[in-house]
């Protein structure tokens, strides 16, 4: 990771912006997260002005997303259609970075919902049906590599595959 500093991480804000998606993306992270809850929030600041805003909270540690119209349609769609925003709760959703946003006149670049519902990975364990591939894979290659371009394997259990593979 970078030892510069990104301009806008003097402007403190509380909601998530484009600064913090641009040290993720660097941390090289997939930009993935559950939605734990939406809250209307009445006279909040935001982007240096006070309003009412719906504010998406997620499950993982990052700020909080202020949602704009565009994101909220989005998120509506993604929840099959639901308009209300506290059925918006264990949505799955990828966020990303648009550079064509424009603020106040300028183009600034904003944060964006991927309209596109994101498939969460599979994560092998022992009892998966594709654990005694994964050990074969690993047999063959000697790698787990092409195993993890599919699926996510915890530190304990690309040991356990290693294991099982060097024993039989």
């Amino acid at each position: 990771m970078s030892n510069k500093t990104h301009y806008r991480k003097v402007f403190k804000s509380d909601h998530l912006g484009v600064a913090d998606l641009e040290d993720l993306v660097e941390a090289k992270s997939p930009l993935i997260f559950t939605v734990r809850q939406v809250k209307q929030e009445m006279g909040v600041r935001v982007a240096g002005r006070k309003g009412d805003h719906n504010i998406a909270y997620f499950n993982e540690s990052i700020k909080p997303l202020c949602l704009n119209a565009g994101n909220s349609k989005i998120l509506k769609s993604l929840s099959g259609g639901s308009a209300f925003v506290e059925d918006w709760a264990g949505i799955t959703l990828q966020l990303y970075i648009d550079p064509t946003v424009s603020f106040g006149g300028e183009i600034t670049g904003g944060v964006r919902i991927n309209p596109n519902p994101v498939q969460a990975r599979q994560v092998l364990t022992p009892d998966h049906k594709s654990w005694d591939n994964a050990v074969a894979a690993y047999k063959r290659d000697g790698s787990l590599e092409k195993v993890l371009e599919r699926m996510d394997i915890s530190q304990l259990n690309q040991k356990l595959i290693m294991d099982q593979a060097n024993v039989s």
